[in-house]
């Protein structure tokens, strides 16, 4: 079943309140998926920075020795069992073995986990993160196993992730081609296919909207898809639109839920243009 969210801002003086809207959203749609949940929020660039967000099953330990570890112009952002490493662009850090990357990029910061969304954005501290734009999921595991990893966003490659709500049936094809074109994955999520298929596909030169209308053509089955980039959200449901959909457009943002009702507590809803978007469209915004 699967509750997914994603919030799009175009007025730069609701930046400071993006994690508690989207928090918000999201535990509204508990109930359509009580076995795990994330964000992934995109925050303000710092010029010849990076981030790298980590997850660590033993992060009082291993976090204190990375910390370690770092030199003088890296630091290290504990949230719970994980934490952000603000670098200089060339560093390579040096991840202890226990350390899982949920994410990485100039902008991008993931927090994913087991557990209710009201708990996870709790144990993130989520709701006091500002930011321009952001995507979450709460799941309703039907595919593989209830784990972190196997949580939603998922992120393979720089400042892109995506949340799905569906099951593509033809993953496993799909998963084989990428491997020869030299991705890597983490789980046997479908999602996890979808995201690495979009990377590949901007990796060999198309923008977000562009790599979603391939993805009309290659990838087969039930889905609705929201993803992130640097600077873009776009979302996109297959030809048959069997997943439930709705968006709101306002002067401020851009929201979609997976339900309205994800929607209802936004500033300036009752005047939003809200739709149900059209099956196998692209919808695309970019700051």
């Amino acid at each position: 079943m699967c509750g997914i969210v994603g919030l799009f801002l175009k007025d730069e003086g609701l930046a400071p309140e993006l994690g508690a809207m989207l928090s918000d959203m999201l535990v509204t749609l508990t109930d359509r998926g009580p076995d795990s949940a994330g964000i992934a929020i995109y925050g303000p660039e710092v010029p010849g920075r990076t981030k790298l967000t980590v997850q660590s099953d033993a992060p009082d330990s291993e976090f204190a020795a990375l910390a370690g570890a770092l030199g003088a112009d890296a630091r290290l952002e504990r949230r719970g069992n994980h934490a952000v490493l603000h670098l200089p662009e060339a560093m390579a850090a040096p991840l202890p073995e226990g350390l899982r990357v949920m994410g990485a990029g100039r902008r991008i910061e993931i927090f994913k986990d087991v557990g209710l969304p009201r708990d996870v954005v709790e144990r993130f501290g989520i709701r006091g993160m500002g930011g321009s734009h952001g995507i979450g999921h709460t799941r309703m595991a039907t595919e593989s196993a209830v784990t972190t990893l196997g949580a939603h966003p998922f992120s393979t490659g720089a400042d892109q992730c995506l949340v799905h709500n569906g099951s593509l049936s033809n993953h496993n094809n799909v998963r084989r081609k990428l491997r020869h074109a030299g991705m890597r994955f983490e789980t046997d999520n479908d999602s996890e296919v979808a995201a690495a298929y979009l990377t590949h596909r901007m990796a060999q030169g198309d923008d977000l909207g562009a790599a979603l209308t391939h993805a009309l053509e290659e990838l087969d089955g039930f889905y609705t898809f929201v993803v992130g980039t640097a600077d873009g959200f776009g979302v996109l449901r297959d030809p048959i639109a069997c997943k439930p959909a709705v968006m709101a457009e306002t002067g401020q943002y851009v929201a979609f839920g997976s339900e309205y009702r994800a929607m209802a507590m936004l500033p300036g809803i009752e005047t939003a243009r809200v739709w149900e978007p059209e099956p196998a469209t692209v919808y695309f915004w970019k700051h």
